[in-house]
């Protein structure tokens, strides 16, 4: 049975930079959209809240509709009431029906006020509704406005980048799967940690990457020789010598040129 291949240190820390430049790029792509996909999330939940407010707006508007013709049919009922009343009391015998009849007629004249002091309310209801939908269209109008603007300029993003971040992704993926778990969660746990996301730097003018505090010139001779991993005091993040840097972003920048 063949013997599996050790990895040296150099590999390691090989594979690491090349995968913290794969998921810098990512960044990268993620950053010129930036806020862009929250804002027309956003800008979505909007327009549907008020697509609904106003179907039902209008859903009121024909509901009162309807009652204000529920209260004509009823004013027009009345009226037929009525006139058959009148009739009866021309053939009354007797004064005790022509009263019950008086009260009866009496009794749908107030219903038709009833019902027209309803129709009254149902209207101004139905005005202060549509002032409400004219309103309300002309914010989802701006507001639509704003989201098509939004989107055709995330997708004009998207457009441009979808591809190469989908190639990015694969290759982190790849690159990730290289690296032994140990050595992967920490990448993860320093990249989450730090504010750009750069868990492995290289040393630049004695200092490493994006730092200020200066390297010991001992240490900086332990990092060239690349026999172990060494992690910057001050940042907490893996380091890097100048060369291998160099020599890995020429590697990754030709396998995506």
């Amino acid at each position: 049975m063949a013997k599996k291949k050790e990895v040296t240190v150099e590999e390691k820390l090989r594979a690491l930079y090349d995968l913290q430049l794969i998921d810098s790029r990512i960044d990268e792509i993620r950053s010129v959209r930036g806020e862009l996909p929250l804002e027309v999330e956003d800008l979505e939940d909007e327009v549907a809240g008020l697509n609904t407010r106003l179907s039902n707006l209008s859903e009121d508007v024909a509901n009162l509709e309807t009652d204000i013709n529920n209260k004509k049919l009823a004013i027009e009922e009345s009226k037929s009431l009525m006139k058959k009343y009148d009739e009866q009391q021309k053939k009354v015998r007797n004064n005790r029906e022509f009263d019950s009849l008086s009260k009866e007629i009496e009794y749908q004249e107030l219903e038709i006020q009833l019902a027209e002091k309803r129709i009254k309310e149902f209207k101004v209801k139905i005005e202060q509704k549509k002032e409400v939908i004219e309103g309300t269209k002309g914010k989802l109008d701006q507001q639509q406005q704003h989201l098509d603007h939004k989107k055709s300029e995330l997708d004009a993003i998207l457009k441009e980048t979808e591809k190469e971040e989908k190639l990015l992704i694969e290759k982190s993926k790849e690159f990730a799967d290289s690296i032994d778990n140990h050595l992967l969660t920490a990448y993860t746990r320093i990249r989450n940690k730090v504010k750009n996301g750069l868990a492995v730097v290289s040393i630049e003018r004695g200092a490493s990457g994006g730092s200020f505090f200066t390297i010991p010139p001992q240490v900086q001779l332990e990092i060239a020789t690349r026999k172990k991993i060494t992690i910057d005091e001050h940042s907490g993040r893996i380091l890097v010598d100048a060369a291998l840097a160099a020599e890995e972003k020429e590697k990754i920048d030709g396998l995506f040129a």
